[in-house]
């Protein structure tokens, strides 16, 4: 891990390329991703899978690696019959596979992802909040999984898809004082939170706290993103991270995408133009994707990606 604020002090210089959707590639490379885990499976299963995926987007021009642990909760691992130690160490183990992916000729940055209590629950509550739990029931059921990770030394940790402002506030609440700089990031529809509420007030929930280094959106339609980034730098006078999905449509009953990807790596200077500093893909987002955007707003002056 580098000192605190040293991500922060990199943002300051010009945008950082993201990686896209993790889980999208380890499918792509034949893992099977199904059960309450998701992305988080293979670092039981396989973990040599994620590192390679890693790989293949620290290749493709990203600057960020993030952890495969967006689904990895302490409950989501004990119902797969993992103890409290086995799941700290999957947890940390991680951080190591993007911290090992990362690597090289190249500065790449690690995030530690921390997902919503709703992506636990795997049903799509991430998508719509409102769990009937208190901010103090979701900032204990967090705190432990963000104590854990941060121990592990990412340079960030990544409070994403997010979908209501209780949340938002209940996660920074658990990450307050564990040493780590944060990202927070709403998923949206409609221009307000999953859950109906005004981005305004969403992003101002991250203004004036020195812990956070950026705040935006990710895993949402594509043609939500540029407003966003308007809104979150014009409340919160700091950088943005923003990082939609394909466009695509999961259909839960078929268990397949519907539509085709919107996803338009040109749109990346515009996003940095609108004060994103942190710019990416989520869901169905790959590589290729990955290495379109890379190429449009690689600050100059910044290290070649990886060698294939």
């Amino acid at each position: 891990m580098r000192p605190a604020r040293a991500l922060a002090a990199a943002l300051a210089e010009g945008p950082l390329v993201l990686d896209g959707g993790l889980s999208g590639q380890l499918e792509a490379q034949g893992c099977d991703l199904s059960g309450g885990l998701w992305s988080a499976r293979p670092l039981r299963e396989d973990p040599g899978q994620i590192e390679r995926a890693h790989r293949a987007f620290a290749r493709a021009g990203a600057q960020v690696l993030t952890t495969a642990t967006y689904q990895a909760t302490f409950e989501g691992f004990a119902r797969a019959g993992a103890g409290r130690a086995e799941a700290a160490a999957l947890l940390a183990r991680g951080v190591g596979l993007a911290r090992a992916a990362g690597e090289g000729p190249a500065e790449v940055w690690v995030a530690a992802s921390v997902g919503p209590y709703g992506a636990m629950l795997a049903d799509g509550s991430e998508y719509r909040g409102r769990y009937g739990l208190s901010a103090r029931e979701l900032e204990r059921f967090h705190r432990p999984r963000i104590e854990a990770l941060a121990s592990a030394g990412p340079d960030v940790l990544a409070l994403e898809t997010v979908p209501d402002v209780d949340e938002a506030e209940a996660m920074l609440a658990a990450a307050e004082g564990c040493g780590v700089p944060v990202w927070l990031s709403y998923t949206v529809a409609g221009g307000r939170t999953r859950a109906g509420q005004p981005l305004t007030a969403a992003f101002e929930l991250a203004a004036g706290r020195d812990q956070v280094i950026a705040v935006g959106v990710n895993c949402c339609d594509p043609a939500e993103a540029e407003r966003a980034v308007a809104l979150a730098a014009a409340v919160t006078a700091g950088p943005v991270v923003v990082y939609p999905n394909s466009g695509e449509r999961w259909d839960e009953s078929a268990r397949r995408w519907r539509g085709g990807s919107v996803f338009d790596p040109g749109a990346g200077p515009r996003w940095a133009a609108a004060g994103a500093r942190l710019i990416g893909g989520c869901c169905r987002v790959g590589p290729r994707e990955t290495a379109a955007l890379a190429a449009r707003i690689r600050p100059k002056g910044t290290a070649p990606p990886h060698p294939a």
